[in-house]
């Protein structure tokens, strides 16, 4: 009989602790994928800050790090130059790439720094318990803007991948989502060029993953994937961005 999945091996047979519908799992199992079929088990270095990824290393069946809320690329830029044959990357949520480690985001990827970044972007703090992020969309209801989003107050939702693509340091960068199963293939497809990219030393790759979060946003894990491909993704389009 074919099989039509096989755990990879970089993929703990383990229990998540994620809620029902979250898409850090799907994020978890293509990041495995893309480390087996490119054979870099053995060299590969995930380094996860705070948020609700931040205990993956139980997941993921190869060498992480931790690090401080908002300061994985600054850790994974130390372990990358003290160990250059290594392939690094980070996992990282909007509320910490794009709020408290904006700065050691844009500094890193103006160096150029050859590592690989999957950014999940759910709009929203997940882990502290809901709270308005820097890629909360307007209107958008969260635990600190319980009327939703407004321009007024809070400004625009933050595109960080399209602001980060102006910077001369920076070679790749991709928007995609979990919203169907195409969509996850095209998802893959794009980690694995991001890692490529550092295998060859080419440079700063980031993968932007518009993911969903049922929990606090109120929904299913049904109506969750609905939004992403409904509004979410207009907001923050999918595609190659540089």
């Amino acid at each position: 009989m074919n099989k039509s999945f096989v755990r990879p091996k970089s993929l703990v047979d383990v229990s998540t602790h994620y809620c029902p519908g979250c898409g850090h799992g799907i994020a978890h199992r293509l990041v495995a994928e893309v480390v087996d079929e490119l054979d870099i088990r053995e060299k590969v270095i995930g380094v996860t800050p705070i948020g609700c990824a931040v205990v993956a290393y139980d997941y993921w069946d190869f060498d992480c790090s931790e690090a401080a809320h908002g300061r994985a690329l600054a850790v994974a830029t130390a372990i990358k130059r003290v160990r250059p044959e290594n392939i690094v990357f980070t996992y990282q949520g909007d509320g910490d790439l794009a709020a408290i480690g904006t700065n050691e985001t844009i500094h890193a990827a103006n160096r150029g720094e050859n590592l690989t970044v999957v950014f999940i972007n759910n709009a929203i703090y997940g882990m502290t318990g809901g709270q308005m992020a820097p890629t909360t969309l307007l209107k958008q209801k969260t635990a600190t803007t319980p009327l939703g989003r407004e321009i007024k107050y809070h400004g625009y939702p933050l595109k960080i991948s399209e602001m980060l693509a102006v910077l001369q340091g920076v070679k790749y960068i991709e928007r995609v989502s979990l919203q169907s199963p195409q969509a996850v293939l095209n998802a893959k497809k794009a980690l694995k060029h991001a890692f490529e990219n550092q295998i060859n030393n080419v440079g700063f790759s980031l993968v932007e993953i518009l993911s969903p979060c049922p929990t606090y946003w109120g929904m299913s894990p049904r109506q969750a994937m609905d939004w992403v491909r409904d509004v979410m993704s207009k907001e923050f389009p999918v595609g190659r961005i540089k």
